[in-house]
């Protein structure tokens, strides 16, 4: 579980959300005021009615009691509309605040970099997005007007009960440290087990949508009942947490209303005793009781008030905990646009390794150069760096050491957008948006219109078969493109790349998850793509590179070997060997393929 904020640090990254909203939210503490005042002003008028009746009956007339009864009923309708405006603005106040954060969230994750991601759960930060977030909207409401209305309560009744008598009212406010500090415990425990719960919640939501990406996994392995029994225990381990909650909770109210029991009967039997030595009128000693229960319903209110608040700041704080995930890939300052760009990169003497590897370098001292317009290959075994040598030219993450040179200007030294606009990678893996054809495929180029669409299609090979779906263009493609064929998503992504239209090309094995037939045909639409733009191909199936303008053999050691394959295959070395197995290994596949 991350490390967590103190309260007030979370209170102080929270406050500048109500940047936007200090006039609603002034006058929204300003209309709790008023509701306040309104319960205040009702134990004097009881009061004075009460001992003008004991003192002269004669003159509690019906135009006596009309006077007090409409200044109240005048007070109550300045609070309907108070309180109106408290509910229904107030409420807009916190949702909006709520939609800031998540924005603000949402961004923030789109620029944390891949070593982020690598680490985090996406059910994690879903919860985080979501349910995390949905309490905030009450807390930031609420938290002013009930700590301001508790305020205005306890300061105004102690002011007035000083008046009717003093040791009684000390001795009631001198109950209150002692309540105080129980709350104080209290919520330091339920903080705590918000906060796991919350963790746990997130973990069950990494679980399932693991399980149900995985779902074709798990029925293909009959695994339903381990995948049962994996979710099982995360959910028994939540009600667990969600029981210690409860238990807090239960603990917590009932310290409170005991105290408000003693409390309660304290003001009793004290002042009935005050009332017989004539010390307060009959009248005070009612307004006193009434008086003492509203501060005891303002208590009871932060109480009660209390698990909101917890949800809220738990809320608050996990939201900042990837706030202030660090952003490791930024523009630097001064950063140049790239623009006119003929294609040659040059890597000068660089060296790599992951954040959480420092001792394990995945590239070393490495100094290569490829040509502007040349098609490279890169071939070895696992694990020799290929990948993360592509990953490297977008700053998808930063080289350890040594520079990467785009037309002879350091990449760092470039805006993000404008060196990965210049850049279009095909994967091995494919990745489609929920959508339509022709959105995932004009997501290459924001903007285009259907006439650019088709176009990237039909260069893409991929215009016929989009014809032929139920509706064209228009189709629906299911969540990551599960209605289409491997082979059918490829194209598509390749459409999506040659609308982009970019002059450095990176293909990350993007043949080697398919059939035979689909191969060819997504060769074909890969070797249209190609054509005269710089190339970085990283190759699994090493048949489709032997037209490469020249491969790179890389291992563990660095560059092993380079040429073009002819010249690979003469020299006889890594490359060679690697070739006559994957020759070997295809023939196999055919001729079982024949019986």
């Amino acid at each position: 579980m991350p490390k967590k904020h103190g309260v007030l640090y979370n209170i102080r990254q929270f406050l500048p959300y109500y940047k936007p909203h200090l006039r609603v939210l002034t006058f929204d503490l300003l209309c709790a005021v008023l509701t306040t005042a309104c319960e205040l002003i009702f134990p004097l008028i009881v009061s004075f009615i009460t001992d003008q009746a004991i003192a002269a009956p004669a003159s509690i007339t019906l135009s006596f009691v009309l006077r007090p009864a409409l200044l109240y009923v005048g007070l109550r309708l300045i609070d309907a509309g108070a309180y109106y405006y408290m509910q229904s603005r107030g409420h807009i106040m916190g949702a909006r605040i709520e939609t800031d954060m998540r924005t603000n969230l949402f961004n923030h994750l789109q620029q944390l970099s891949f070593s982020y991601y690598n680490n985090a759960k996406i059910g994690q930060l879903m919860s985080r997005m979501t349910s995390d977030l949905f309490d905030v909207t009450e807390f930031s409401h609420h938290c002013p007007e009930e700590f301001l209305i508790a305020l205005v309560k306890i300061s105004v009744s102690f002011i007035i009960l000083l008046g009717v008598n003093v040791p009684l009212t000390l001795l009631i406010f001198l109950m209150l440290p002692f309540l105080l500090y129980a709350t104080y415990k209290f919520n330091t425990r339920i903080r705590r087990t918000f906060a796991a719960g919350r963790w746990q919640l997130g973990e069950i939501n990494a679980q399932t949508e693991d399980s149900l990406l995985g779902m074709r996994v798990v029925q293909s392995f009959a695994n339903e009942h381990l995948e049962n029994e994996k979710f099982g225990l995360g959910n028994q381990k939540f009600l667990r947490l969600k029981i210690k909650q409860y238990r807090i909770m239960a603990g917590f109210h009932i310290t409170t209303r005991l105290m408000d029991g003693i409390m309660n009967i304290l003001v009793v039997v004290a002042g009935a005793i005050y009332l017989g030595q004539g010390q307060i009128t009959a009248g005070q000693y009612l307004s006193y009781l009434l008086y003492v229960n509203m501060l005891l319903a303002a208590i009871r209110r932060l109480v009660e008030f209390t698990e909101q608040f917890q949800r809220g700041m738990t809320g608050i704080e996990r939201f900042q905990e990837v706030m202030d995930a660090p952003l490791e890939i930024t523009d630097t300052p001064g950063a140049q646009e790239l623009t006119d760009v003929k294609g040659e990169i040059h890597f000068d003497d660089v060296s790599f390794h992951y954040a959480d590897a420092e001792d394990s370098p995945v590239l070393d001292n490495l100094t290569l150069t490829v040509s502007a317009g040349q098609n490279v290959a890169l071939v070895g075994p696992s694990g020799s760096g290929k990948t993360t040598l592509c990953n490297l030219i977008p700053r998808f993450y930063d080289v350890t050491a040594g520079r990467i040179l785009i037309d002879g200007q350091d990449i760092k030294g470039l805006t993000l957008k404008s060196l990965r606009s210049n850049i279009g990678m095909v994967q091995q893996d494919v990745y489609l948006f929920s959508g339509t054809v022709y959105d995932n495929i004009a997501y290459g180029k924001p903007g285009a219109d259907r006439a650019q669409v088709e176009a990237a299609a039909r260069r893409a090979g991929a215009h016929d078969f989009i014809q032929e779906l139920p509706d064209g263009y228009d189709t629906y493609v299911g969540e990551r493109g599960v209605k289409l064929s491997g082979g059918q998503k490829q194209r598509i992504s390749i459409a999506r790349v040659f609308l982009k239209d970019p002059p450095i090309l990176l293909l990350d094995e993007a043949t080697s998850a398919l059939d035979n037939e689909s191969e060819r045909l997504v060769q074909q639409s890969l070797e249209a793509l190609t054509r005269g733009r710089t190339t970085l191909t990283i190759a699994h199936r090493l048949t489709t590179i032997r037209g490469a303008d020249v491969i790179w053999v890389l291992t563990e050691n660095g560059l092993e070997e380079h040429g073009t394959h002819s010249e690979l295959m003469r020299k006889g070395g890594l490359y060679s060997r690697l070739y006559q197995m994957y020759a070997a290994g295809t023939a196999q596949e055919e001729a079982a393929a024949l019986t």
